[in-house]
């Protein structure tokens, strides 16, 4: 059985992941993904109204016009976890398949959310949850099995397809964080069986592969949350913290730490209260009973209101707009576009780091600017990643050991820093490490 790997998006850059892997005429497509930064310099830009053609033009979400020359039919759409940057295209490409959409049960409501709010295409593929630690059939030869992960959004996965020639593992994204705040630690003794079972193909993001060491467990952002956060226990002023709104152990750790100094957790914002409410709702969070979310405009901005009257210092918001994205909570708190008034003394925590790219950094250099100018105090980087740092690549290799390595998600200096690290320990380039660019394929010998 012939096996080959197209790179459909996300081997350029960070973002627009889609990967297809071929066995024989069939085929399995890993992850369709968008590139928010791509969109939002587009000003005017409406992306549930707008043709998939000019959100591929515009290199916001994967060119799947590739999947036209290659011969077989697509069998099953995996999606590893919830972020955008994995299932932010679904609703623009999904429909193109028939095929039925499998992923966690999390993951499965982002999605149906996902094509809910869609205005151009209908997609009507068939939405399968599977947990991690079980299987799905996908054709006699293709079996789909979710292996347990952790990753800066619950209910992630390696998807790992078993062929008649191995296992196909997937792993974009993942950290081995062996002391999760939500869930329990990857699964190790199932990754170490499938790599003594035979791994073909390891697919593994790269993002972090400059970063010695281990990334550190969600553990230590907790703490380093509750540190700051329980320093200011008597304090009157406003506290504010801004954090990833897909990030629900880090919200929930926020959250806990506002009961802990009496004061009542709010979260802010649409996507703040869209996260949340589906963890909630499938059980898979528990927030303190204090806790309440609010992400229509009006109500927040009423909300906003009743803080300033009942008392800034029973309150602690957690709000969007981290990355000082215009029209974010904390962005229109901020810049004045909000009934609530910042005044000297009040802390804005940043519990996220400033994805690099140069947009975001003049977007957030300008909220803090601004905060800074009516006496705000910043609080930074009260955060850990999400993704594995060298050491964890290298541990995670020596237990799949698969024969060939295809780094992904990232630009060339990331694929070509996973390459360089794995000559380092063995694999040689061209041979069994292959670096890949949008568009093309490789067939595993």
């Amino acid at each position: 059985m012939d096996i080959e790997i197209i790179a459909v998006g996300g081997y350029n850059e960070v973002g627009r992941n889609m990967t297809a892997v071929r066995c024989g005429k069939e085929i399995v497509i890993f992850d369709m993904g968008l590139r928010l930064d791509q969109v939002m310099i587009h000003e005017d830009a409406d992306i549930e109204n707008m043709h998939s053609l000019d959100l591929i033009e515009m290199k916001a979400i994967p060119d799947d016009t590739i999947m036209n020359g290659i011969e077989g039919s697509v069998k099953a759409i995996v999606c590893s976890h919830g972020h955008l940057d994995h299932i932010g295209a679904i609703p623009k490409l999904a429909h193109r398949y028939n095929a039925p959409i499998i992923s966690t049960p999390y993951t499965s409501e982002l999605i149906r959310q996902q094509i809910a709010g869609e205005q151009k295409f209908g997609v009507n593929n068939k939405l399968f949850a599977l947990k991690a630690g079980q299987r799905y059939t996908i054709s006699p030869h293709l079996t789909l099995e979710f292996v347990r992960a952790q990753h800066s959004i619950i209910d992630t996965v390696f998807p790992v397809l078993h062929t008649p020639r191995g296992a196909v593992v997937y792993a974009n994204d993942f950290k081995l964080d062996r002391t999760p705040v939500i869930g329990e630690p990857p699964d190790f003794a199932r990754l170490r069986q499938i790599g003594k079972e035979g791994v073909i193909a390891l697919i593994t993001e790269s993002v972090n592969i400059a970063d010695n060491g281990r990334c550190p467990s969600e553990k230590i952002a907790r703490d380093l949350v509750r540190d700051t956060i329980t320093s200011y226990e008597d304090d009157k002023s406003a506290l504010f913290v801004s954090t990833f709104s897909s990030h629900i152990s880090r919200v929930k750790s926020i959250a806990e730490c506002a009961h802990e100094i009496g004061r009542k957790p709010v979260l802010l914002g649409r996507s703040m209260e869209r996260y949340s409410s589906a963890a909630e709702q499938l059980k898979l969070v528990g927030f303190p009973e204090s806790l309440s979310m609010f992400g229509n405009r009006r109500t927040v901005d009423r909300t906003l209101r009743r803080i300033m009257k009942t008392g800034k210092d029973k309150f602690l918001p957690i709000v969007t707009g981290h990355q000082g994205e215009s029209g974010a909570i904390l962005t229109r708190i901020v810049m004045g576009d909000t009934p609530y008034k910042l005044e000297k003394g009040d802390k804005i925590l940043f519990s996220a780091k400033v994805i690099p790219n140069p947009m975001n950094r003049g977007q957030r250099y300008l909220v803090e600017a601004r905060a800074k100018m009516a006496g705000v105090r910043i609080f930074d980087e009260l955060h850990v990643s999400g993704h594995a740092y060298k050491e964890d690549h290298y541990e995670f290799l020596h237990l799949l050991n698969p024969q060939h390595v295809i780094p992904s998600h990232g630009d060339i200096s990331m694929t070509g820093g996973y390459a360089k690290f794995a000559e380092e320990i063995g694999y040689t380039l061209g041979n069994d490490l292959h670096i890949m660019r949008n568009g093309k394929s490789v067939l595993i010998k």
